[in-house]
């Protein structure tokens, strides 16, 4: 389990922007590349974290407990219609949600992790900050863009990555990531983070 020990929303806010950013140069032609994602196009990649914003804002509001916030479904026709809008606007919706410092205490209901799960604010916001340093390199990958995140940022999320527990759990249908993959002598602090949170740091797209 992560343990959250700080106030990590200056870090994470500058992740969610990051990701805002380099959402900001997909193209409507872009969205059926291939992701780091397993089985995901960019345009699934794009709904997933679309609606993780919104899910997450509903969870620091007192609403996450409600299963439509966290359906893809509900958000892929904006996606697809205005990819670089639609997320823009998700992500200042969290930003917005997570900026009162009572959802530091507050329960946040999270039900993909099981039927009533809640857990401290504070903690939440470290699960969302750990997808999203993340979630911004699948962007980028999947359309050949540099992405590169403050050292203080990498430096925080590195611990939490790595406190994600791997196991068989991980090759489930469904699993929040996939199992962890070796990494090298020469990897960097955010290679380690791809790496135990099942990407390998050299994905290129697939050929053909």
């Amino acid at each position: 389990m992560i343990s959250a020990i700080f106030d990590v929303r200056p870090l994470h806010r500058k992740a969610v922007l990051a990701s805002v950013d380099v959402v900001g140069a997909v193209k409507a032609n872009d969205l059926r590349r291939p992701t780091p994602c397993a089985g995901w196009s960019l345009a699934d990649l794009l709904a997933h974290m679309t609606v993780q914003h919104h899910g997450f804002a509903a969870a620091a509001r007192g609403a996450g407990a409600e299963s439509a916030v966290w359906e893809a479904a509900n958000v892929a026709d904006a996606v697809a219609a205005d990819p670089v809008g639609t997320y823009a606007a998700a992500a200042a919706n969290v930003l917005d949600a997570f900026a009162d410092d009572r959802v530091l205490d507050a329960a946040f209901a999270l039900p993909e992790f099981g039927p009533g799960a809640t857990f401290p604010g504070a903690l939440a916001i470290g699960f969302h900050f750990v997808d999203y340093v993340v979630h911004g390199w699948d962007v980028a990958r999947a359309i050949d863009a540099p992405f590169e995140l403050p050292a203080n940022v990498v430096a925080a999320a590195l611990p939490l990555a790595l406190a994600v527990p791997d196991g068989d759990y991980r090759t489930i249908a469904g699993a929040p990531f996939a199992p962890a993959v070796p990494t090298h002598d020469a990897a960097t602090d955010f290679d380690h983070i791809l790496s135990q949170l099942g990407r390998s740091p050299h994905w290129v797209p697939p050929t053909g």
